[in-house]
């Protein structure tokens, strides 16, 4: 047992394991105090998502899942790539001049002539702030009339270039638009709330300037200057790379150049690699790899010339491959939890990838649970994520220290808590195809709470997610996993299946809860005056 004691609390916790009929039950004992210190704790892991390419925003089915989301978690800002793709329509230098006064007897009217048309543009922004939503501005990808190589095309299914432009005029003169009619539409208060972030992840194949470091931050500075040049209130940043890269070295080259910089984003995925992340031959597990590369990058940092300036983790989740058993799965719970524990303090923002199944890079999603990374899969189901999140948003925004590696504690109110308990579990295996487990993923935990400074019989409001609370796979499993288009009533089935298990309630005995939560499984225990 370890006991930790400091003014106006006190925390004991310990750890052993019990016998269950053969299988072995982890029990921890836990006290939380309503009225114990605490630090700030905001919600820096639900307020920006991110989501398949720009145009897709357009799509019903996307605003839809938006809407879900948005109610679930609150969030207040949205990540996605390719605004500047030719889809959406913004450079065409080959738009003719049409005369009104040719074609409808008007004197002296014309067309716009400009070589920009913000038609979509304005279509894609406006559906995300009629939800609340703002943007959070990556600007990719090159068009191709403006590319050095129009032939640089990236492999995803939506082919985006991903080279520099033959002209850095042509780009300059482009982002100054751009800049300019959002601040005449939207208003500069409105758009200097906005983040402006510099491509996505130049460090690997989604840019081929050569070198790519040197091109990269070629890029960097024409588009932060020509941001600024717009309006010093407008906010840039970078170097948006995969795999928490470039960090130092970027930070470096934008104090000895003098280039604008309001915040640093990058990226990071569970089964990236330690020799890829951290540059080491560790073989890091995925339930710390993410806080690992956020304590890098934060310590990088701290190191620099800029050590105040914030950190925005702006793509990051359990796996960056097409994993059913991981993302679309239970296991996410405990997996998320951890991760906000161990990163609190770090990092002032992370941004899941992504809030919705709506979502093309492999191709025209054809069954709703493929390893996608959003929190709903297609058709408008809830995955577990959704429910997880939910979840998670039920915690306060101050912190009570534990000595738990399973429990994040919350005040809520006085005399109020918000605990969160979790039993994380490695998946239960990889690949592309989702299979339930044929046996335990993993022993049950037993949390034995002793809750100082509430109502001791007051009533505790449980809430779940593990593999028969909020858990859809199970319904899907049971209809022989449909490898192709539902019916609308299989949908309807798998909606209802998705949804949030109902809350138990259990009165406290003298302050004390006993609650066993099983392997992938989350629990929120609620307990208000």
């Amino acid at each position: 047992m370890r006991t930790k004691s400091m003014a106006g609390w006190l925390v004991l916790g310990c750890s052993m394991l019990l016998s269950n009929g053969g299988l072995a039950i982890a029990q921890e004992h836990l006290t939380v105090d309503a009225r114990a210190a605490t630090t700030p704790f905001p919600h820096f892991w639900e307020q920006t998502f991110g989501s398949g390419r720009a145009i897709l925003s357009l799509r019903q089915s996307y605003r839809d899942d938006l809407r879900a989301v948005k109610q679930a978690t609150d969030f207040q800002s949205i990540r996605f790539h390719a605004i500047f793709h030719d889809e959406v329509g913004l450079y065409d230098p080959d738009r003719k001049t049409i005369n009104f006064a040719q074609t409808a007897g008007q004197t002296g009217a014309t067309l716009d002539t400009s070589i920009y048309n913000f038609s979509y543009v304005d279509q894609i922004y406006d559906g995300l702030l009629a939800e609340h939503v703002r943007p959070f501005v990556e600007l990719s990808f090159m068009p191709k009339k403006m590319a050095a190589d129009p032939n640089a095309l990236h492999a995803f299914w939506y082919k985006p270039n991903v080279g520099p432009p033959k002209d850095y005029a042509l780009w300059d003169a482009m982002i100054t638009a751009f800049a300019q009619h959002l601040i005449q539409r939207y208003g500069i208060d409105e758009v200097a709330t906005w983040k402006f972030e510099v491509w996505n992840e130049p460090n690997i194949d989604f840019w081929v300037g050569n070198p790519k470091q040197p091109t990269y931050f070629e890029l960097y500075d024409h588009t932060a200057r020509a941001i600024k040049a717009v309006s010093p209130r407008l906010q840039i940043g970078g170097p948006s790379t995969a795999q928490a890269a470039w960090v130092a070295p970027f930070l470096a080259h934008t104090k000895a150049q003098n280039v604008p910089v309001d915040f640093v984003s990058t990226h990071v995925y569970a089964n990236d690699t330690a020799d890829n992340v951290l540059g080491t031959n560790e073989n890091v597990p995925r339930d710390t790899m993410v806080f690992r590369a956020v304590k890098k990058v934060h310590g990088e940092i701290a190191a620099s010339a800029y050590p105040n300036i914030p950190l925005i983790f702006s793509e990051y989740n359990a796996s960056y491959a097409n994993e059913p058993n991981v993302t679309d799965s239970t296991f996410m719970g405990p997996w998320l939890a951890n991760n906000i524990r161990l990163c609190d303090g770090l990092t002032q923002s992370m941004a899941y990838w992504s809030f919705s199944d709506v979502f093309e890079e492999q191709g025209v999603v054809r069954t709703p649970f493929y390893g996608g990374f959003g929190l709903m899969a297609a058709d408008n189901i809830p995955k577990p994520t959704l429910n997880i999140f939910t979840l998670l948003h039920k915690l306060g925004d101050r912190r009570i220290a534990t000595d738990s590696d399973s429990t994040l504690a919350t005040a809520t109110a006085p005399g109020s808590l918000a605990i969160a308990l979790w039993n994380y579990a490695p998946p239960t295996g990889t690949g592309a195809k989702y299979t339930m487990p044929t046996f335990p993923a993993g022993p049950p935990k037993t949390f034995d709470l002793d809750l100082k400074n509430v109502a001791p019989n007051a009533t505790a409001e449980v809430w779940r997610v593990d593999d028969d609370h909020g858990n859809v796979l199970k319904a899907f499993d049971a209809m022989g996993r449909p490898p192709g288009d539902l019916t609308q009533a299989q949908i309807a089935t798998l909606r209802a299946a998705g949804a949030m298990a109902p809350p138990e309630h259990i009165h406290l005995d003298h302050g004390k809860l006993h609650l066993t939560v099983p392997a992938h499984g989350l629990a929120m225990v609620l307990i208000t005056r």
